[in-house]
């Protein structure tokens, strides 16, 4: 009996020994599922915390680019408003040079009347001068200030047709008396003839034989030249009556311009009649003609305009 008491005994033992291994087996089992599902959710929340800064990542990359794409836009507004701006500003600068075409043209335009008004008065003044007198030292005295003042001439003479020789009359910068009387050739000279004279003469004659000008051309300054810088002949109606020599130029005188042309013209049609009107007087005696003569001339006139 002792021994099944004994042997009843170690049951129990047996069935808590099993019951201790099942609990330890689930503790185990429970301890190693919390386990699983702790590390599970620890794996889960750094996936979702990875997945939130990707998110955020994501988002600030989607603002970046929205940001960026409205900038692009705005670029793109700005450089077209820039190109309409520069074809705006192409069309003023057009408008401006064609103003400013204009102006230079206007304002050429107006230097050149103002030159020509300029010239007018030059010669109106000129002419005027040379027929205000019949004095011969006044008459002299004007064409000096003319060729000196307007032409810019430094040394000039006045040579008049007397008989066969062109004789000098008056002159300013250089004596007188150093000047030579010329005998006009109306045919061809000889080798004799040619000797005689100098380069000078030559050219006074052929300025008084042709009625053409001999006015020098481009520039007047540098070297002594050896001829005049100018000859133009002095007419009374269509004849060639004295040449007006000019020798020598001021040294601010680079060259003729087109208003001392005209002034050699004008000179060419009034000096021979200032001057011949000045040598008559003189010859009279500083009197006028009286009423009769006047009268006869007068009637002369008539008679041959019948």
């Amino acid at each position: 009996m002792a021994d099944r008491k004994a042997g009843g005994g170690q049951q129990p033992d047996a069935k808590t020994e099993a019951s201790a291994e099942a609990k330890i087996e689930r503790d185990s089992f429970v301890h190693t599922f919390f386990k699983k599902g702790a590390e599970f959710t620890d794996e889960l929340l750094r996936e979702n915390d990875r997945l939130r800064t990707r998110l955020f990542d994501l988002e600030s990359e989607n603002a970046a680019l929205r940001t960026h794409l409205a900038s692009d836009e705005a670029i793109r507004e700005l450089l077209r408003k820039i190109e309409f701006l520069e074809r705006e500003k192409e069309q003023l600068l057009s408008h401006v040079r064609a103003a400013e075409r204009n102006s230079s043209h206007l304002f050429t335009r107006y230097s050149e009347v103002e030159e020509e008004l300029s010239n007018l008065a030059h010669l109106y003044v000129a002419s005027y001068q040379l027929h205000s007198t019949l004095h011969l030292r006044e008459v002299l005295r004007h064409l000096k200030e003319l060729l000196t003042q307007l032409v810019g001439s430094r040394a000039h003479a006045f040579y008049l047709k007397n008989g066969g020789e062109l004789v000098p009359v008056a002159s300013d910068g250089i004596e007188l008396s150093l000047l030579p009387r010329l005998a006009i050739h109306a045919g061809s000279r000889t080798e004799e003839d040619r000797g005689s004279r100098d380069r000078n003469g030559e050219l006074i004659e052929r300025v008084f034989m042709t009625g053409v000008a001999h006015i020098e051309e481009g520039d007047l300054t540098g070297a002594p030249r050896d001829e005049p810088a100018a000859c133009v002949p002095m007419r009374i109606d269509d004849a060639v009556v004295g040449v007006i020599v000019i020798y020598s130029v001021l040294d601010q005188k680079e060259q003729f311009l087109p208003v001392d042309y005209a002034l050699f013209k004008m000179l060419g049609a009034h000096a021979a009649t200032a001057l011949t009107g000045a040598l008559l007087f003189a010859d009279a005696n500083g009197k006028f003609p009286g009423l009769d003569a006047i009268t006869a001339m007068t009637q002369s006139v008539g008679d041959d305009s019948k």
